[in-house]
């Protein structure tokens, strides 16, 4: 092997050895070791999806470049959001518990807070 060849392997398995580790870590999946292959599956599939989602946002928004994952999870998780139907079969939404990081993406979606 050259090095070119063992430098390139190398950063490969350190990609995937990190991303197993936020998914593990950051995404939070819980242990895969006693589960169905189905339920294994539909796990790591979500946990990428969530992977997916919080990376478009850091491309999206500079200001959660530096942020790491855990804080930007638990930031959405602690947003609630209300909804209100009201007599005249409109909706209200009430959104509650902001901080800096879902602030950030309500008012760039053109959403009050």
């Amino acid at each position: 092997m050259t090095l070119k060849q063992a430098l390139s392997k190398y950063r490969k398995m350190d990609s995937i050895e990190k991303t197993i580790n936020s998914l593990k870590n950051e995404i939070e999946i819980k242990p895969l070791r006693v589960w169905t292959d189905a339920s294994v599956y539909g796990a790591v599939i979500l946990g990428f999806i969530a992977q997916l989602f919080i990376s478009l946002m850091r491309y999206e928004y500079d200001e959660l470049k530096s942020k790491s994952t855990k804080f930007i999870k638990n930031s959405l998780l602690n947003l609630t959001v209300t909804v209100d139907y009201m007599k005249n079969k409109a909706k209200r939404y009430i959104y509650a518990n902001f901080d800096a990081i879902n602030t950030l993406i309500l008012r760039q979606k053109g959403m009050k807070s």
